[in-house]
């Protein structure tokens, strides 16, 4: 009796899933293994100088593109939105106050 091989089926989109996870850990890795070796060289006061190093080095300095300040308004609500007025506003109920007396226990 010969035994007929079983049809599998190749899930392509979870084998490119599973690449593009793998292909950015490698990235992570060197990054963070390149950026131990340079904090090394440093002469670092502490070890949380170092660690901060390693957990930042996935970050870019900020390009001058991205400094550009924008105008915002303290207040950005529309200046011709429908404005409040004191007399619109309801007075809400106060609620009730307790008064608590001390309890001596004698």
């Amino acid at each position: 009796m010969v035994d007929k091989p079983t049809e599998r089926v190749i899930d392509f989109s979870a084998l490119e899933r599973e690449l593009q996870t793998t292909l950015e850990s490698d990235r992570r890795y060197q990054r963070e293994n390149e950026t131990k070796l340079r904090a090394i060289n440093q002469n670092l006061a502490s070890y949380k100088e170092f660690r901060d190093l390693v957990l930042t080095c996935h970050l870019r300095p900020v390009e001058p593109k991205d400094r550009a300040i924008k105008k915002q308004p303290w207040n950005p609500v529309p200046s011709g939105s429908k404005r409040i007025s004191t007399n619109d506003l309801s007075p809400s109920p106060s609620p009730p106050i307790l008064h608590l007396s001390p309890v001596f226990l004698g």
